[in-house]
Protein backbone atom coordinates (compact mmCIF):
# COMPACT_ATOMS: atom_id res chain seq x y z
CA UNK A 1 0.00 0.00 0.00
CA UNK A 2 1.39 3.58 -0.94
CA UNK A 3 1.65 6.10 1.32
CA UNK A 4 -1.48 8.14 0.32
CA UNK A 5 -3.51 4.90 0.99
CA UNK A 6 -1.77 4.10 3.57
CA UNK A 7 -2.80 7.62 4.94
CA UNK A 8 -6.39 7.77 3.81
CA UNK A 9 -5.51 10.35 1.30
CA UNK A 10 -5.89 8.79 -2.18
CA UNK A 11 -9.86 8.93 -2.12
CA UNK A 12 -9.33 12.57 -2.42
CA UNK A 13 -8.07 12.06 -6.03
CA UNK A 14 -11.03 9.87 -7.07
CA UNK A 15 -13.27 11.62 -8.95
CA UNK A 16 -14.47 15.22 -7.57
CA UNK A 17 -14.55 14.50 -3.83
CA UNK A 18 -11.57 17.69 -3.41
CA UNK A 19 -14.14 20.04 -5.08
CA UNK A 20 -16.55 18.20 -2.89
CA UNK A 21 -14.88 18.66 0.37
CA UNK A 22 -14.46 21.91 -0.90
CA UNK A 23 -17.61 22.85 -1.55
CA UNK A 24 -19.18 21.60 1.68
CA UNK A 25 -16.91 24.14 3.26
CA UNK A 26 -17.96 26.94 1.66
CA UNK A 27 -21.88 25.77 2.78
CA UNK A 28 -20.54 26.21 6.03
CA UNK A 29 -18.89 29.17 5.84
CA UNK A 30 -21.64 30.78 4.19
CA UNK A 31 -24.38 29.92 6.09
CA UNK A 32 -22.15 30.85 9.36
CA UNK A 33 -21.54 34.80 7.32
CA UNK A 34 -24.94 35.26 7.15
CA UNK A 35 -25.72 33.96 10.52
CA UNK A 36 -22.62 36.77 11.81
CA UNK A 37 -24.34 39.29 9.96
CA UNK A 38 -27.65 39.14 11.36
CA UNK A 39 -25.88 38.40 15.03
CA UNK A 40 -23.93 41.92 14.85
CA UNK A 41 -27.04 43.65 13.51
CA UNK A 42 -29.29 42.17 16.29
CA UNK A 43 -26.45 41.78 19.19
CA UNK A 44 -25.51 45.46 19.14
CA UNK A 45 -29.67 46.39 19.47
CA UNK A 46 -29.78 43.81 22.06
CA UNK A 47 -26.52 44.92 23.70
CA UNK A 48 -27.93 48.60 23.78
CA UNK A 49 -31.15 46.56 25.44
CA UNK A 50 -29.39 44.92 27.90
CA UNK A 51 -28.03 48.23 29.75
CA UNK A 52 -31.61 49.43 30.51
CA UNK A 53 -32.45 49.67 34.13
CA UNK A 54 -36.19 48.67 33.31
CA UNK A 55 -37.20 45.77 35.17
CA UNK A 56 -38.70 43.68 32.54
CA UNK A 57 -35.97 44.96 30.07
CA UNK A 58 -33.46 42.86 32.85
CA UNK A 59 -36.09 39.71 32.78
CA UNK A 60 -36.32 39.59 29.62
CA UNK A 61 -32.76 39.80 28.68
CA UNK A 62 -31.84 36.98 31.85
CA UNK A 63 -34.06 34.78 29.93
CA UNK A 64 -32.72 34.96 26.38
CA UNK A 65 -29.28 34.61 27.56
CA UNK A 66 -30.42 31.47 29.71
CA UNK A 67 -32.03 29.97 26.73
CA UNK A 68 -28.90 30.56 24.71
CA UNK A 69 -26.52 29.57 27.39
CA UNK A 70 -27.97 26.45 28.56
CA UNK A 71 -29.47 24.92 25.43
CA UNK A 72 -27.68 23.16 23.22
CA UNK A 73 -27.24 24.08 19.78
CA UNK A 74 -28.05 20.77 18.29
CA UNK A 75 -31.51 20.54 20.35
CA UNK A 76 -31.89 24.17 19.25
CA UNK A 77 -32.03 22.96 15.76
CA UNK A 78 -33.90 20.01 15.70
CA UNK A 79 -36.43 22.26 17.42
CA UNK A 80 -36.58 24.66 14.47
CA UNK A 81 -36.26 22.35 12.05
CA UNK A 82 -38.33 19.62 12.54
CA UNK A 83 -40.80 21.50 14.84
CA UNK A 84 -41.25 24.13 12.61
CA UNK A 85 -41.90 22.11 9.63
CA UNK A 86 -43.84 19.31 10.98
CA UNK A 87 -45.65 20.35 14.08
CA UNK A 88 -46.13 24.24 13.10
CA UNK A 89 -46.27 22.96 9.17
CA UNK A 90 -43.77 25.83 8.40
CA UNK A 91 -41.91 25.70 4.76
CA UNK A 92 -38.20 25.72 6.54
CA UNK A 93 -35.83 24.10 4.35
CA UNK A 94 -32.51 23.09 6.33
CA UNK A 95 -29.89 25.65 5.61
CA UNK A 96 -32.79 28.15 6.62
CA UNK A 97 -33.35 26.63 10.10
CA UNK A 98 -28.94 26.00 10.53
CA UNK A 99 -29.15 30.44 9.77
CA UNK A 100 -32.02 31.00 12.69
CA UNK A 101 -30.38 29.14 15.33
CA UNK A 102 -27.31 30.67 14.55
CA UNK A 103 -28.34 33.85 14.41
CA UNK A 104 -30.62 33.27 17.66
CA UNK A 105 -27.90 32.21 19.16
CA UNK A 106 -25.19 34.87 17.85
CA UNK A 107 -27.64 37.66 18.79
CA UNK A 108 -27.32 36.49 22.70
CA UNK A 109 -23.72 36.41 22.82
CA UNK A 110 -22.80 39.36 20.44
CA UNK A 111 -25.88 41.40 22.92
CA UNK A 112 -24.09 40.45 26.06
CA UNK A 113 -20.57 41.34 24.69
CA UNK A 114 -21.87 44.87 23.42
CA UNK A 115 -23.50 44.97 27.38
CA UNK A 116 -20.00 44.39 28.79
CA UNK A 117 -18.41 46.99 26.26
CA UNK A 118 -20.80 49.62 26.70
CA UNK A 119 -20.36 49.22 30.49
CA UNK A 120 -16.83 48.89 30.36
CA UNK A 121 -16.94 52.63 29.29
CA UNK A 122 -15.62 55.25 32.17
CA UNK A 123 -18.39 56.80 33.44
CA UNK A 124 -16.95 60.20 32.72
CA UNK A 125 -17.41 59.74 28.86
CA UNK A 126 -21.08 59.84 29.52
CA UNK A 127 -21.00 63.19 31.87
CA UNK A 128 -18.48 64.72 28.85
CA UNK A 129 -21.23 63.80 26.04
CA UNK A 130 -23.95 65.50 28.37
CA UNK A 131 -21.73 68.54 28.85
CA UNK A 132 -21.47 68.71 25.26
CA UNK A 133 -25.13 68.64 24.91
CA UNK A 134 -26.04 65.51 23.04
CA UNK A 135 -28.93 63.89 23.48
CA UNK A 136 -29.12 60.45 24.25
CA UNK A 137 -28.86 59.11 20.37
CA UNK A 138 -26.21 61.22 19.45
CA UNK A 139 -24.49 60.06 22.58
CA UNK A 140 -24.85 56.83 21.53
CA UNK A 141 -23.62 57.56 18.25
CA UNK A 142 -20.67 59.58 18.14
CA UNK A 143 -19.26 59.20 22.07
CA UNK A 144 -20.25 55.55 23.03
CA UNK A 145 -20.56 53.03 20.67
CA UNK A 146 -17.37 54.15 19.13
CA UNK A 147 -15.20 53.57 21.77
CA UNK A 148 -17.34 50.28 22.77
CA UNK A 149 -16.22 48.95 19.33
CA UNK A 150 -12.67 49.08 20.14
CA UNK A 151 -13.15 46.92 22.82
CA UNK A 152 -15.90 44.59 20.78
CA UNK A 153 -14.57 43.54 17.93
CA UNK A 154 -11.70 41.36 19.10
CA UNK A 155 -14.34 39.50 21.00
CA UNK A 156 -16.32 39.20 18.47
CA UNK A 157 -14.27 37.61 16.16
CA UNK A 158 -13.81 35.18 18.45
CA UNK A 159 -17.22 34.32 18.23
CA UNK A 160 -16.98 34.02 14.53
CA UNK A 161 -14.88 31.57 14.92
CA UNK A 162 -16.43 29.66 17.02
CA UNK A 163 -20.13 30.15 14.60
CA UNK A 164 -17.96 28.26 11.90
CA UNK A 165 -16.68 25.37 14.33
CA UNK A 166 -20.04 24.51 15.29
CA UNK A 167 -21.49 24.39 11.55
CA UNK A 168 -20.42 21.13 12.02
CA UNK A 169 -23.45 20.33 13.84
CA UNK A 170 -26.21 21.27 11.07
CA UNK A 171 -25.26 17.69 9.00
CA UNK A 172 -27.72 16.19 11.75
CA UNK A 173 -30.46 18.10 10.18
CA UNK A 174 -29.56 17.37 6.54
CA UNK A 175 -27.25 19.64 5.70
CA UNK A 176 -24.55 19.06 3.22
CA UNK A 177 -21.47 20.70 4.64
CA UNK A 178 -18.23 19.26 4.71
CA UNK A 179 -18.60 17.12 7.42
CA UNK A 180 -22.05 15.59 5.49
CA UNK A 181 -19.86 15.05 2.44
CA UNK A 182 -16.88 13.51 4.47
CA UNK A 183 -19.22 10.92 5.37
CA UNK A 184 -20.67 10.24 2.33
CA UNK A 185 -16.99 9.76 0.76
CA UNK A 186 -16.02 7.68 3.49
CA UNK A 187 -18.80 5.48 3.33
CA UNK A 188 -18.91 5.73 -0.99
CA UNK A 189 -15.28 4.08 -0.18
CA UNK A 190 -15.33 2.16 3.10
CA UNK A 191 -14.77 -1.42 1.04
CA UNK A 192 -11.63 0.12 -1.28
CA UNK A 193 -10.19 2.91 1.07
CA UNK A 194 -10.76 1.45 4.47
CA UNK A 195 -8.33 4.13 5.90
CA UNK A 196 -10.48 6.95 4.25
CA UNK A 197 -11.94 7.30 7.63
CA UNK A 198 -8.48 9.17 8.99
CA UNK A 199 -7.39 10.77 5.75
CA UNK A 200 -10.77 12.56 5.47
CA UNK A 201 -11.26 13.52 8.80
CA UNK A 202 -7.50 14.71 8.61
CA UNK A 203 -8.61 17.09 5.76
CA UNK A 204 -11.67 18.72 7.46
CA UNK A 205 -9.76 19.48 10.43
CA UNK A 206 -7.29 21.22 8.05
CA UNK A 207 -9.88 22.95 6.49
CA UNK A 208 -11.48 24.29 9.21
CA UNK A 209 -8.25 25.61 10.65
CA UNK A 210 -7.62 27.26 7.57
CA UNK A 211 -10.74 29.06 7.76
CA UNK A 212 -10.86 29.51 11.49
CA UNK A 213 -6.72 30.32 12.18
CA UNK A 214 -7.31 33.73 9.76
CA UNK A 215 -9.83 35.10 11.54
CA UNK A 216 -8.29 34.39 15.31
CA UNK A 217 -4.57 35.90 14.04
CA UNK A 218 -6.37 39.17 13.31
CA UNK A 219 -8.60 39.51 16.77
CA UNK A 220 -5.33 38.73 18.14
CA UNK A 221 -3.29 41.35 15.93
CA UNK A 222 -6.48 44.12 16.29
CA UNK A 223 -6.70 43.61 20.27
CA UNK A 224 -2.64 43.78 20.58
CA UNK A 225 -3.06 47.01 18.15
CA UNK A 226 -5.84 48.51 20.48
CA UNK A 227 -4.40 47.73 23.62
CA UNK A 228 -1.40 49.43 23.12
Amino acid sequence: MDLLGLLGLDVLFKGTNALRLLGGLWVAVRISLISVAFSIVGGLLFGIFMTWKNPVAKIISRLYLEIVRIMPQLVLLFIVFFGGTRALGLNIDAELAAVIVFSFWGIGEMGDLVRGALESIPKHQYEAAEALGLNRAQMYRHVVIPLAVRRLIPMSINLVTRMIKTTSLIMMIGVVEVMKVGQQIIEANRMTSPNAVFGIYGIIFLLYFLACWPISKLGEHLERRWAA
